[in-house]
């Protein structure tokens, strides 16, 4: 079992990443925009493009991504729970449509509706942080009792896989952006040896004195 350990453990940490930035926008939303007595269409754009990343990463998570799946092959007794926790996902999606909505028909908000808003939001993260604790508390136990040896293995390598997908994922951009320097940076370089070579260099004209020669060597030539 000491895989399933490792795999609980490592769901665990992804849990309390998407927890802590659950909460953390909840914050800046109680202590900033429910204070303010009109909101912004930028405010509710940037409020929108938060909720829209934090739905995204509660979907891509490992959880969604392999442990669930496993643990619908290996029993029925998760279905009622699965079910539950598909429900929360349907309120905070609705939540993001509602907001979207309102964001396509006005420009500025009353108090009320910024009252209004902030509730939608309030909502947003506490059914979110609702299906965190449900996964935790009782998910989690499901699996643990009903997901054999093999499968719990499967789920480590596919775990190992997906992290070292996400590490390439990041190095790939910051390689090509490194190359992109470089190549900027050559092209900047010829361009200026260009320029210089092919701007006009003046040369100044070299002046020739004929010398007059004397009598002696002219009469010296005539001889």
């Amino acid at each position: 079992m000491l895989t399933a350990t490792y795999t609980l453990v490592a769901l665990s940490v992804e849990q309390a990443n998407v927890r802590l930035s659950l909460l953390s926008f909840q914050k800046y939303v109680q202590s900033t925009l429910l204070r303010q007595q009109r909101l912004t269409l930028s405010q509710l754009e940037y409020a929108c493009e938060t909720l829209e990343r934090l739905y995204q990463a509660c979907h891509w998570r490992k959880i969604e991504l392999y442990l669930i799946p496993a643990l619908q092959d290996a029993t029925e007794q998760a279905n009622q729970l699965l079910d539950e926790l598909s429900r929360l996902n349907q309120s905070a999606l609705s939540v993001i449509r509602r907001l979207q909505a309102d964001l396509d028909s006005a420009v500025e908000y009353s108090e009320q509706q910024v009252t209004e808003i902030c509730q939608s939001i309030e909502t947003f993260c506490t059914v979110l942080l609702q299906r965190l604790e449900k996964e935790e508390k009782e998910l989690f136990a499901i699996a643990r009792a009903t997901i054999g040896g093999e499968a719990w293995f499967d789920i480590a390598n596919k775990f190992l896989a997906h992290d070292a997908q996400v590490v390439e994922a990041r190095r790939v951009p910051a390689s090509a952006e490194k190359d992109r320097k470089a190549l900027l940076e050559a092209k900047q370089v010829r361009a200026s040896l260009r320029s210089e070579d092919e701007a006009a260099v003046p040369v100044p004209k070299l002046r020739y004195h004929r010398r007059t020669r004397s009598a002696h060597r002219a009469a010296a030539d005539t001889a």
